[in-house]
C-alpha cells in the first residue's frame, strides 16, 4: 500500500486474528501497517507478532485490530517493535481501535511493545475486551510520553473490559497538550514520562483474591471485583517501567 497515493495522506486499515482450540489460526489478515506473522511460542500458546509495515499511526490514520480467541484456545499476541504515534500533515488526530474477544476456558496474553507519543502527534486509542465467564486475560499497556529529549504528543486512551456481559473495568487516561490540566502534576505523573498498567483476569481470583499492595515506590497492585487484578505504574523511562510490570506479571500470571 502506497501511503502517498491515499487521500489526504492518511489511511484506513483493519487487521484480524482468530485463534482456534487446535492451535490453528482460521483468520490471520494483515492490512496496511498492521502486518501479522505467526511466530514460535513457548508452551501451549499460539503466537502472533504484529510487525509494523510502515510508519503509523500518523495524524488522520484510522487503524483497527481485532482478535478472537475461541473457546479453549490460547493465544499470545506481541509486537516486533514499539508503536510510534507521529504527527500528520493535515492536523487531524489518528485513531487506533483494538477489539478483543476471549471465549470460555480460553486465554489471551496481550503483550505489545510500548506506544510512544511523539511530539506534535495526536492519537486516540481505544481497547475493548469481551470475556466469557471462564476466560483468562493478561493485558499490558505501556505509554512513553515523547521520544528522548522531546515533549510528548497528545494521547487519549480508553480501556473497557466486560466479563460475562458485566462491566469489569472502564477507564480513560489523557496525556499531553490536549489533555485536561494537571495530567503532569504531583498527583498524577509527577514529571514521569513512562506509564503503564497490567490487567490480569483469572477465575481463581474469585476464591483467592490478591491483596492490595505497593510494588516499589511508583507502582500499585489493586484487586478488582470480577475477579481480576490491576497493576498501575509510572517510571522515569521505558526500561524501568517494563521491569516493574514484568515483576508483577511473574507474580500474578507466570507463563
Amino acid at each position: 500500500m502506497d501511503r502517498m497515493s491515499l487521500t489526504a495522506r492518511s489511511l484506513t486499515a483493519t487487521a484480524r486474528i482468530v485463534a482456534a482450540v487446535d492451535g490453528s489460526l482460521p483468520v490471520l489478515e494483515s492490512d496496511g501497517p498492521l502486518a501479522l506473522r505467526r511466530t514460535r511460542a513457548p508452551g501451549p500458546y499460539t503466537r502472533v507478532t504484529v510487525v509494523g509495515a510502515m510508519s503509523a499511526p500518523l495524524g488522520g490514520d484510522r487503524l483497527a485490530l481485532t482478535a478472537e480467541v475461541r473457546d479453549g484456545a490460547r493465544l499470545l499476541v506481541d509486537s516486533a517493535a514499539a508503536t510510534v504515534a507521529l504527527p500528520g500533515r493535515g492536523g487531524a488526530p489518528a485513531a487506533y481501535d483494538i477489539a478483543l474477544t476471549v471465549g470460555e476456558d480460553a486465554e489471551l496474553r496481550w503483550l505489545p511493545e510500548q506506544l510512544i507519543s511523539a511530539a506534535g502527534s495526536e492519537l486516540r486509542m481505544r481497547t475493548t475486551v469481551e470475556l466469557a465467564a471462564g476466560a483468562r486475560l493478561v493485558l499490558r499497556e505501556e505509554q512513553i510520553l515523547g521520544r528522548h529529549g522531546e515533549e510528548p504528543g497528545s494521547l487519549l486512551t480508553r480501556l473497557t473490559v466486560r466479563r460475562a456481559g458485566r462491566p469489569l473495568l472502564d477507564q480513560e487516561l489523557g496525556h499531553g497538550p490536549a489533555a485536561p490540566a494537571g495530567w503532569d502534576g504531583p498527583a498524577v505523573l509527577a514529571g514521569h514520562r513512562a506509564t503503564g498498567q497490567l490487567l490480569v483476569v483469572r477465575p481463581d481470583f474469585a476464591e483467592r483474591p490478591v491483596e492490595p499492595r505497593l510494588l516499589g515506590d511508583h507502582a500499585v497492585l489493586a484487586p478488582l471485583a470480577g475477579p481480576a487484578a490491576l497493576v498501575t505504574a509510572v517510571a522515569p523511562d521505558a526500561l524501568t517501567l517494563r521491569r516493574r510490570l514484568d515483576e508483577a506479571l511473574r507474580m500474578l500470571a507466570p507463563a
